[in-house]
């Protein structure tokens, strides 16, 4: 979990988060479905590290919930898919102005192979100001 120190200062609060790893800002589609369900439904991580996401998707999730997610990699990555199990562990109250819930999930595990190509397309992140997508890859609907 991390940890939030709050420090006071003479004109407001300051708040400092300490992470295990840093967030990287990353923009890309991918593909949920619960566990128990074969329908994919489509969202887009805003940020990643190698301990969870955040999420934005058009419909409520319950904390808790466990997912199948499968991230599609950017077009000038080696990779195409990237697939793991994730939990809701958190969401915001409300809608954001796109439309859309903003969740947190915590990556429970990875296809075999994948924690390493999750690895690469995070260290990519931080070279990569802006990610291309090549959405003939995304097969959206089709379990």
């Amino acid at each position: 979990m991390a940890e939030v120190k709050i420090l006071k200062s003479g004109e407001g609060i300051a708040i400092f988060e300490r992470r295990k790893q840093p967030r990287r800002r990353v923009e890309l589609l991918f593909d949920y479905s619960r566990l128990v369900e074969r329908e994919d439904h489509g969202g887009t991580l805003a940020d990643a590290n190698e301990g969870g996401l955040q999420i934005y998707v058009p419909e409520k999730l319950q904390i808790g919930d466990l997912f199948k997610i499968k991230i599609f990699a950017p077009v000038n990555s080696e990779v195409e898919t990237i697939q793991a199990i994730a939990k809701v562990v958190w969401a915001s109250r409300t809608r954001g102005r796109s439309g859309k819930y903003r969740y947190g999930l915590q990556l429970q595990s990875f296809y075999k192979g994948d924690l390493g190509k999750y690895r690469a397309l995070l260290n990519g992140a931080e070279q990569r100001p802006e990610v291309q997508f090549d959405l003939s890859r995304i097969n959206r609907g089709k379990g």
